[in-house]
Formats: C-alpha cells, structure tokens, sequence
C-alpha cells in the first residue's frame, strides 16, 4: 500500500535548512523562500513579557485539524495570504500587552505573514497599561506578508458602543468598511464596499466563537473557528487563536475584507471586553 504525496504547501528544503521550498503536489519546485522569517517592527514596548516560543508548525496543523475537524483545505493554495484556503491567525501572547501582533500561517504551519499594531503613542500605551480606556480609542493595524511588505491596512476610529474598521491597501487606496450592526445578541458586522453591502460577519452564538462569514447573496463563503491557544494563554493573557476556512477563492473586495475579518473580530469583541 502506497501512501498519497504531500498536499502543495512550503516544506523545508533538504539541502538547506534555512529555506522553505514549495511542493507543487508532485515534484519540488525552484520557488524558495526564509525558513525563518524575522519578525516586522511594530509597536511592541520593552515592558512587554512574551510566554511563549516562535511558533510550532505541528501544533498549528493540530489546531486546524481541530478546527475544521479534519477537512482541512478543499483547494490548493498559492502560499500568500489571499490564496490559501486555510488561515491560522494566532496572537502573540504577552503577560503586558502594549500593541496587538498576530502571526498568520498556512493550514502547514507556514508563516504567510502577520498582522502589527503601529501608530501608538507613548500616552496611548500609558493609557493601555493603566486604564479600559484604550478600547474606546483609534487603532491602527497593518497586515504583511512574509517579506514585511504591507498589503492592507485596518483602521479603527475611536468609538463608544459599536465598532467600524476601514480597510485600505498598502497605499491607502480604500477598499472598504467592516461595520458593527449590533451590541447585543449574537454580533453581526456588514461588509461596505463603494457602498453596497458586499457581505458580512455572524456569530453563531452568543460567545462569539464561531463565525459564518457570508456574500451578499447570503450563501457562505468563509468560516472562522476560535481554537484552544494552551493553558498559559488561557490562564495569563488575553491572547487568541483563530482558524480561517475559505473553501474558494473569493474576488476582491471580498477577499480583502474576509482577510481584515480574522483581525476585526478579535479587535472588536475581545479587546474591548478586557
């Protein structure tokens, strides 16, 4: 009995353990890239204390199996942010925590990128380490790929009650807005491009685990599983895992904002109950 070979994704290079290589699903391909990626600026303070280690691609393939309860990816991805069918977006866990960084992987447990908190004053960090008041002020977000590039940016404007998060490209190019429809209940967002409703976010219960991400039309394009992050995450942060399941390529500016979703949804209902 012969086993089946590897689904495409990056896997480390025989020859040079530096490199990830990409297997097209038959034979090894010239496309390399870091192994091991170095992390991108960000806000992040010297006060702040990480508990955990980089990350473990076993685990994280533990996580989606978990998550999509085995499924895994129906397609096979191109190795970037907008072409994988699976994203695991896993917050870095602090015990103080100044500025909001999420690594995002493939369903492998490849680096595609991650997402930083920039723009954080010195008095904004005051505030967040001394006082609740932070919820209610602007945050900035970018996302980036592996090679520390920008290719979106998330901003969320000071609010009181419900939550709103531009969406742009790297150059500010606007793309669309994620907007807060409820406070109580199980939470929705709706999708805003050039004014027309392109969709939407919906909490599958009340806890706002579980999320249904839907097309205009209403038919499901992408779901998002919050998973188990470990017990010193669980226990000392307030840090949070998530798994994106995109069963097919999806058109821009849907696929922009199903991306910016992983982020809006632990922005705006985690953060803010801290």
């Amino acid at each position: 009995m012969t086993s089946s070979p590897p689904q495409p994704g990056w896997y480390p290079d025989a020859r040079d353990p530096r490199l990830h290589r990409w297997w097209d699903g038959q034979a090894w391909t010239a496309d390399t890239r870091p192994a091991f990626p170095s992390p991108p600026p960000s806000d992040s303070a010297p006060i702040e204390l990480d508990i955990e280690r980089g990350h473990d691609p076993a685990r994280i393939q533990n996580q989606v199996n978990r998550a999509t309860r085995g499924r895994g990816g129906t397609h096979a991805g191109g190795g970037t942010l907008f072409t994988e069918p699976v994203l695991v977006v896993n917050q870095r866990a602090k015990l103080i925590e100044m500025a909001n960084e999420f690594g995002v992987f493939d369903q492998h447990g490849n680096q595609l990128g991650g997402v930083v908190e920039v723009g954080q004053s010195t008095l904004k960090k005051a505030i967040r380490l001394l006082t609740k008041y932070d919820q209610f002020l602007t945050h900035k977000f970018e996302v980036r790929d592996t090679n520390h590039s920008t290719v979106l940016k998330v901003t969320r404007p000071a609010k009181v009650f419900k939550s709103r998060f531009l969406v742009t490209r790297a150059d500010e190019t606007p793309i669309g807005e994620i907007v807060q429809e409820n406070v109580f209940g199980k939470i929705r967002f709706g999708f805003i491009a050039d004014g027309r409703s392109v969709g939407g976010i919906f909490a599958e219960n009340w806890r706002a685990w579980n999320f249904s991400i839907r097309d205009h039309a209403g038919t499901e394009v992408a779901r998002v599983t919050k998973t188990w992050g470990g017990f010193l995450k669980a226990a000392f942060t307030t840090a949070d895992n998530y798994v994106v399941e995109i069963p097919h390529p999806l058109p821009d500016p849907l696929a922009s904002m199903v991306v910016a979703a992983a982020l809006t949804i632990d922005t705006a209902l985690k953060q803010d109950t801290d």
